[in-house]
Protein backbone atom coordinates (compact mmCIF):
# COMPACT_ATOMS: atom_id res chain seq x y z
CA UNK A 1 0.00 0.00 0.00
CA UNK A 2 1.39 3.40 -0.93
CA UNK A 3 2.27 5.76 1.86
CA UNK A 4 0.26 8.97 1.92
CA UNK A 5 2.02 12.09 0.67
CA UNK A 6 3.68 14.13 3.39
CA UNK A 7 2.55 17.71 4.07
CA UNK A 8 4.61 20.38 2.30
CA UNK A 9 5.69 21.69 5.71
CA UNK A 10 7.73 18.51 6.23
CA UNK A 11 10.13 19.29 3.37
CA UNK A 12 13.65 19.99 4.56
CA UNK A 13 14.34 23.72 4.45
CA UNK A 14 17.19 25.98 5.55
CA UNK A 15 17.10 29.01 7.84
CA UNK A 16 19.06 32.23 8.27
CA UNK A 17 22.82 32.15 7.78
CA UNK A 18 24.65 31.75 11.12
CA UNK A 19 26.68 34.68 12.44
CA UNK A 20 30.30 34.37 11.35
CA UNK A 21 29.43 31.96 8.51
CA UNK A 22 28.17 34.51 5.97
CA UNK A 23 28.75 33.85 2.28
CA UNK A 24 30.17 36.41 -0.15
CA UNK A 25 27.07 36.27 -2.33
CA UNK A 26 28.13 38.74 -5.07
CA UNK A 27 31.42 36.88 -5.58
CA UNK A 28 29.72 33.47 -5.69
CA UNK A 29 26.99 34.73 -8.03
CA UNK A 30 29.49 36.30 -10.46
CA UNK A 31 31.64 33.14 -10.53
CA UNK A 32 28.66 30.81 -10.91
CA UNK A 33 27.18 32.74 -13.84
CA UNK A 34 30.47 32.25 -15.71
CA UNK A 35 30.07 28.49 -15.24
CA UNK A 36 26.31 28.47 -15.95
CA UNK A 37 25.61 31.30 -18.44
CA UNK A 38 21.86 30.53 -18.47
CA UNK A 39 21.53 31.38 -14.77
CA UNK A 40 19.26 34.38 -14.23
CA UNK A 41 18.55 36.76 -11.38
CA UNK A 42 20.06 36.90 -7.91
CA UNK A 43 19.91 34.11 -5.31
CA UNK A 44 18.20 34.13 -1.96
CA UNK A 45 20.80 32.57 0.36
CA UNK A 46 19.96 30.52 3.44
CA UNK A 47 21.90 27.92 5.42
CA UNK A 48 21.19 24.37 6.52
CA UNK A 49 21.73 23.78 10.22
CA UNK A 50 22.16 20.00 10.21
CA UNK A 51 25.85 19.75 9.38
CA UNK A 52 28.54 20.04 12.04
CA UNK A 53 31.38 19.82 9.52
CA UNK A 54 31.13 21.46 6.10
CA UNK A 55 28.87 24.48 5.72
CA UNK A 56 25.91 24.02 3.38
CA UNK A 57 23.91 26.84 1.80
CA UNK A 58 20.87 27.02 -0.45
CA UNK A 59 21.11 29.37 -3.43
CA UNK A 60 17.50 29.88 -4.53
CA UNK A 61 17.53 31.52 -7.95
CA UNK A 62 14.24 32.48 -9.67
CA UNK A 63 14.48 29.45 -11.98
CA UNK A 64 17.12 27.25 -10.30
CA UNK A 65 17.43 25.70 -6.85
CA UNK A 66 21.06 25.02 -5.95
CA UNK A 67 23.18 23.93 -3.00
CA UNK A 68 26.67 25.23 -2.19
CA UNK A 69 29.10 23.29 0.02
CA UNK A 70 32.26 24.78 1.50
CA UNK A 71 34.64 23.86 4.34
CA UNK A 72 34.39 25.54 7.75
CA UNK A 73 36.78 28.22 8.90
CA UNK A 74 39.57 27.28 11.29
CA UNK A 75 42.08 24.47 11.65
CA UNK A 76 41.16 21.24 9.93
CA UNK A 77 42.66 17.80 9.35
CA UNK A 78 44.85 17.69 6.26
CA UNK A 79 42.62 15.21 4.42
CA UNK A 80 39.29 16.60 5.63
CA UNK A 81 36.94 19.01 3.87
CA UNK A 82 38.37 18.28 0.40
CA UNK A 83 35.74 19.89 -1.80
CA UNK A 84 37.27 18.83 -5.11
CA UNK A 85 37.43 15.20 -4.00
CA UNK A 86 33.83 15.24 -2.74
CA UNK A 87 32.71 16.81 -6.02
CA UNK A 88 34.55 14.29 -8.22
CA UNK A 89 33.38 11.27 -6.21
CA UNK A 90 29.74 12.28 -6.65
CA UNK A 91 30.17 13.14 -10.33
CA UNK A 92 31.68 9.71 -10.99
CA UNK A 93 29.13 7.82 -8.88
CA UNK A 94 25.94 9.40 -10.22
CA UNK A 95 25.63 7.34 -13.47
CA UNK A 96 25.72 4.08 -11.47
CA UNK A 97 24.08 5.34 -8.28
CA UNK A 98 21.40 7.91 -9.19
CA UNK A 99 20.71 8.89 -5.57
CA UNK A 100 23.76 11.18 -5.72
CA UNK A 101 22.89 14.85 -6.44
CA UNK A 102 23.74 16.23 -9.86
CA UNK A 103 26.95 18.26 -9.75
CA UNK A 104 26.93 21.74 -11.30
CA UNK A 105 30.37 23.31 -10.81
CA UNK A 106 33.56 23.16 -8.73
CA UNK A 107 35.53 26.26 -7.67
CA UNK A 108 39.20 25.92 -6.73
CA UNK A 109 39.94 29.64 -7.02
CA UNK A 110 40.60 30.90 -3.48
CA UNK A 111 40.05 34.50 -4.59
CA UNK A 112 36.28 33.91 -4.84
CA UNK A 113 35.45 33.15 -1.17
CA UNK A 114 38.80 32.12 0.29
CA UNK A 115 38.18 28.37 0.07
CA UNK A 116 37.27 25.68 -2.44
CA UNK A 117 33.56 25.04 -2.84
CA UNK A 118 31.15 23.29 -5.16
CA UNK A 119 27.60 23.75 -6.32
CA UNK A 120 25.04 21.02 -6.99
CA UNK A 121 21.36 20.66 -7.74
CA UNK A 122 19.08 20.60 -4.71
CA UNK A 123 17.09 17.39 -4.14
CA UNK A 124 13.82 18.57 -2.64
CA UNK A 125 12.45 16.17 -0.10
CA UNK A 126 12.24 15.12 3.52
CA UNK A 127 15.38 14.63 5.61
CA UNK A 128 14.79 12.54 8.76
CA UNK A 129 16.56 14.17 11.69
CA UNK A 130 16.20 13.42 15.40
CA UNK A 131 12.46 13.16 14.87
CA UNK A 132 10.34 12.89 11.75
CA UNK A 133 8.91 16.28 10.71
CA UNK A 134 5.72 17.42 12.42
CA UNK A 135 2.69 16.26 10.45
CA UNK A 136 4.45 13.18 9.07
CA UNK A 137 3.04 10.16 10.83
CA UNK A 138 4.30 6.73 9.79
CA UNK A 139 2.81 3.50 11.04
CA UNK A 140 5.12 0.82 12.47
CA UNK A 141 4.85 -1.03 9.17
CA UNK A 142 5.77 2.06 7.15
CA UNK A 143 8.66 2.80 9.51
CA UNK A 144 9.94 -0.74 8.99
CA UNK A 145 9.73 -0.24 5.22
CA UNK A 146 11.67 3.03 5.49
CA UNK A 147 14.34 1.34 7.62
CA UNK A 148 14.74 -1.51 5.13
CA UNK A 149 14.95 0.93 2.22
CA UNK A 150 17.70 2.95 3.93
CA UNK A 151 19.77 -0.21 4.55
CA UNK A 152 19.07 -1.42 1.01
CA UNK A 153 20.51 1.83 -0.38
CA UNK A 154 23.70 1.16 1.56
CA UNK A 155 23.82 -2.37 0.14
CA UNK A 156 23.28 -0.96 -3.38
CA UNK A 157 26.16 1.48 -2.89
CA UNK A 158 28.44 -1.33 -1.73
CA UNK A 159 27.53 -3.25 -4.91
CA UNK A 160 28.68 -0.44 -7.27
CA UNK A 161 31.56 -1.49 -9.54
CA UNK A 162 34.24 1.01 -8.51
CA UNK A 163 36.40 0.30 -11.54
CA UNK A 164 33.49 0.75 -13.97
CA UNK A 165 32.71 4.23 -12.60
CA UNK A 166 36.34 5.31 -12.55
CA UNK A 167 36.87 5.21 -8.79
CA UNK A 168 39.32 2.32 -8.52
CA UNK A 169 42.07 4.71 -7.38
CA UNK A 170 39.92 6.28 -4.64
CA UNK A 171 41.31 4.04 -1.88
CA UNK A 172 44.73 2.78 -0.83
CA UNK A 173 44.25 -0.96 -1.28
CA UNK A 174 44.20 -3.72 1.32
CA UNK A 175 44.60 -2.94 5.02
CA UNK A 176 41.68 -0.53 5.34
CA UNK A 177 40.67 -1.58 8.89
CA UNK A 178 44.25 -1.14 10.14
CA UNK A 179 44.64 2.26 8.47
CA UNK A 180 41.36 3.41 10.00
CA UNK A 181 42.24 2.32 13.52
CA UNK A 182 45.70 3.90 13.33
CA UNK A 183 44.44 7.01 11.56
CA UNK A 184 41.60 7.73 13.98
CA UNK A 185 43.87 7.00 16.94
CA UNK A 186 46.30 9.61 15.65
CA UNK A 187 43.56 12.14 14.89
CA UNK A 188 42.07 11.67 18.35
CA UNK A 189 45.43 12.33 19.98
CA UNK A 190 45.90 15.54 17.98
CA UNK A 191 42.41 16.79 18.84
CA UNK A 192 42.49 15.92 22.56
CA UNK A 193 41.62 18.61 25.05
CA UNK A 194 42.27 18.48 28.79
CA UNK A 195 38.70 17.45 29.66
CA UNK A 196 38.34 14.19 27.69
CA UNK A 197 39.68 10.62 28.30
CA UNK A 198 42.70 9.29 26.41
CA UNK A 199 40.85 6.20 25.02
CA UNK A 200 44.07 4.20 25.53
CA UNK A 201 42.35 0.96 26.56
CA UNK A 202 39.94 1.11 23.62
CA UNK A 203 42.62 2.03 21.09
CA UNK A 204 44.91 -0.74 22.28
CA UNK A 205 42.05 -3.26 22.11
CA UNK A 206 41.17 -2.22 18.57
CA UNK A 207 44.81 -2.52 17.44
CA UNK A 208 44.96 -6.03 18.93
CA UNK A 209 41.77 -7.18 17.16
CA UNK A 210 42.09 -5.73 13.64
CA UNK A 211 40.57 -8.13 11.08
CA UNK A 212 41.63 -8.56 7.46
CA UNK A 213 39.53 -6.71 4.88
CA UNK A 214 36.34 -8.71 4.33
CA UNK A 215 35.80 -6.95 0.98
CA UNK A 216 36.68 -3.67 -0.78
CA UNK A 217 34.04 -1.40 -2.30
CA UNK A 218 32.82 2.19 -2.47
CA UNK A 219 31.76 3.20 1.04
CA UNK A 220 29.97 6.35 2.16
CA UNK A 221 31.62 6.57 5.60
CA UNK A 222 28.93 8.81 7.11
CA UNK A 223 25.75 6.81 6.55
CA UNK A 224 22.93 8.27 8.63
CA UNK A 225 19.23 8.98 8.25
CA UNK A 226 19.91 12.72 8.12
CA UNK A 227 22.09 12.16 5.06
CA UNK A 228 19.24 10.64 3.05
CA UNK A 229 16.41 12.48 1.30
CA UNK A 230 12.93 10.93 1.24
CA UNK A 231 10.31 11.24 -1.48
CA UNK A 232 7.62 13.74 -0.32
CA UNK A 233 4.96 11.69 -2.10
CA UNK A 234 6.15 8.36 -0.72
CA UNK A 235 8.11 9.06 2.48
CA UNK A 236 9.36 5.50 2.92
CA UNK A 237 11.35 5.79 -0.34
CA UNK A 238 14.90 7.21 -0.55
CA UNK A 239 15.46 9.61 -3.49
CA UNK A 240 18.81 11.09 -2.48
CA UNK A 241 21.97 10.45 -0.46
CA UNK A 242 24.00 13.46 0.72
CA UNK A 243 27.33 14.34 2.34
CA UNK A 244 30.00 12.35 0.49
CA UNK A 245 32.93 14.09 2.18
CA UNK A 246 34.40 10.88 3.64
CA UNK A 247 33.50 8.46 0.83
CA UNK A 248 36.33 6.14 -0.21
CA UNK A 249 37.15 2.56 -1.17
CA UNK A 250 37.15 0.43 1.92
CA UNK A 251 35.67 -2.39 3.95
CA UNK A 252 31.84 -2.41 3.83
CA UNK A 253 31.54 -3.69 7.40
CA UNK A 254 33.55 -0.71 8.62
CA UNK A 255 30.95 1.46 6.87
CA UNK A 256 28.12 -0.41 8.57
CA UNK A 257 29.81 -0.28 11.98
CA UNK A 258 30.28 3.48 11.63
CA UNK A 259 26.62 3.89 10.64
CA UNK A 260 25.38 1.94 13.65
CA UNK A 261 27.30 4.18 16.06
CA UNK A 262 24.45 6.66 15.47
CA UNK A 263 21.71 4.03 15.80
CA UNK A 264 19.97 4.77 19.09
CA UNK A 265 17.20 2.40 20.18
CA UNK A 266 14.18 3.20 22.33
CA UNK A 267 15.46 1.01 25.20
CA UNK A 268 19.05 2.32 25.26
CA UNK A 269 20.35 4.00 28.42
CA UNK A 270 19.40 7.58 29.21
CA UNK A 271 22.65 9.18 27.99
CA UNK A 272 22.60 7.21 24.75
CA UNK A 273 19.02 8.30 24.13
CA UNK A 274 20.08 11.90 24.73
CA UNK A 275 22.59 11.61 21.85
CA UNK A 276 19.95 10.49 19.34
CA UNK A 277 19.98 12.48 16.10
CA UNK A 278 17.92 10.20 13.86
CA UNK A 279 14.50 8.55 14.31
CA UNK A 280 15.77 5.01 15.00
CA UNK A 281 13.70 4.89 18.21
CA UNK A 282 10.36 4.75 16.37
CA UNK A 283 8.12 1.68 16.58
CA UNK A 284 8.91 -0.49 13.58
CA UNK A 285 12.61 0.39 13.36
CA UNK A 286 15.11 -2.46 13.34
CA UNK A 287 17.41 -2.87 16.31
CA UNK A 288 21.17 -2.65 15.71
CA UNK A 289 21.34 -6.44 15.89
CA UNK A 290 18.57 -6.78 13.30
CA UNK A 291 20.32 -4.33 10.97
CA UNK A 292 23.55 -6.33 11.18
CA UNK A 293 21.75 -9.63 10.61
CA UNK A 294 19.79 -8.20 7.66
CA UNK A 295 22.90 -6.68 6.07
CA UNK A 296 24.99 -9.84 6.45
CA UNK A 297 22.19 -12.02 5.08
CA UNK A 298 21.71 -9.78 2.03
CA UNK A 299 25.42 -9.23 1.37
CA UNK A 300 26.59 -12.77 2.09
CA UNK A 301 29.51 -11.47 4.18
CA UNK A 302 30.54 -13.53 7.23
CA UNK A 303 32.78 -11.76 9.73
CA UNK A 304 34.47 -13.75 12.49
CA UNK A 305 33.16 -11.25 15.04
CA UNK A 306 30.96 -8.16 14.87
CA UNK A 307 32.28 -6.59 18.09
CA UNK A 308 35.35 -5.02 16.45
CA UNK A 309 33.24 -3.12 13.90
CA UNK A 310 30.81 -1.91 16.55
CA UNK A 311 33.53 -0.69 18.91
CA UNK A 312 35.44 0.95 16.08
CA UNK A 313 32.31 2.77 14.91
CA UNK A 314 31.79 4.33 18.33
CA UNK A 315 35.47 5.22 18.75
CA UNK A 316 35.46 6.85 15.32
CA UNK A 317 32.34 8.82 16.22
CA UNK A 318 34.06 9.98 19.41
CA UNK A 319 36.99 11.13 17.25
CA UNK A 320 34.73 13.07 14.90
CA UNK A 321 32.95 14.74 17.81
CA UNK A 322 36.25 15.58 19.49
CA UNK A 323 37.59 17.20 16.32
CA UNK A 324 34.50 19.40 16.23
CA UNK A 325 34.76 20.16 19.95
CA UNK A 326 38.45 21.05 19.49
CA UNK A 327 37.41 23.83 17.11
CA UNK A 328 34.87 25.13 19.64
CA UNK A 329 37.30 24.80 22.56
CA UNK A 330 39.86 26.92 20.69
CA UNK A 331 37.22 29.47 19.61
CA UNK A 332 37.46 28.59 15.92
CA UNK A 333 33.67 28.27 15.81
CA UNK A 334 31.00 29.93 17.92
CA UNK A 335 28.24 27.42 17.28
CA UNK A 336 26.73 26.83 20.77
CA UNK A 337 25.59 23.33 19.76
CA UNK A 338 29.20 22.15 20.23
CA UNK A 339 29.65 23.45 23.79
CA UNK A 340 29.12 20.12 25.62
CA UNK A 341 30.49 17.72 23.01
CA UNK A 342 33.25 16.75 25.45
CA UNK A 343 30.65 14.95 27.57
CA UNK A 344 29.69 12.78 24.58
CA UNK A 345 33.32 11.83 24.04
CA UNK A 346 33.60 10.77 27.68
CA UNK A 347 30.42 8.72 27.40
CA UNK A 348 31.61 6.94 24.25
CA UNK A 349 34.83 5.88 25.98
CA UNK A 350 32.69 4.18 28.64
CA UNK A 351 30.41 2.64 26.03
CA UNK A 352 33.32 1.17 24.06
CA UNK A 353 34.73 -0.43 27.20
CA UNK A 354 31.31 -1.86 28.04
CA UNK A 355 30.92 -3.38 24.56
CA UNK A 356 34.40 -4.92 24.77
CA UNK A 357 33.60 -6.44 28.14
CA UNK A 358 30.27 -7.83 26.95
CA UNK A 359 31.59 -8.97 23.57
CA UNK A 360 29.23 -6.72 21.62
CA UNK A 361 25.58 -5.69 21.89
Amino acid sequence: MATHAAPKSTLDSPSSVRAGEELNVPAVDAWLKKQVPTLEGLPTVTQFSGGASNWTYRLKYPKRDLILRRPPAGTKAKSAHDMSREYRVQKALRPAYPFVPEMVALCQDASVIGADFYVMERIEGIIPRANMPRGMNLSAGETRKLCVNVIDKLLELHAVDAQAVGLSSLGKGAGYPRRQVEGWSDRYEKARTWNVPNFKYVRDWLKDHIPDDIATCVIHNDWRFDNVVLDPGEPTQVIGVLDWEMATLGDPLMDLGSALAYWVESDDDLFMRATRRQPTHMPGMMSRREVVDYYLQRSGLKPASWTFYEVFGIFRLAGIIQQIYYRYHHKQTRNPAFKNFWTLVTYYDWRCKRLIKKGGR
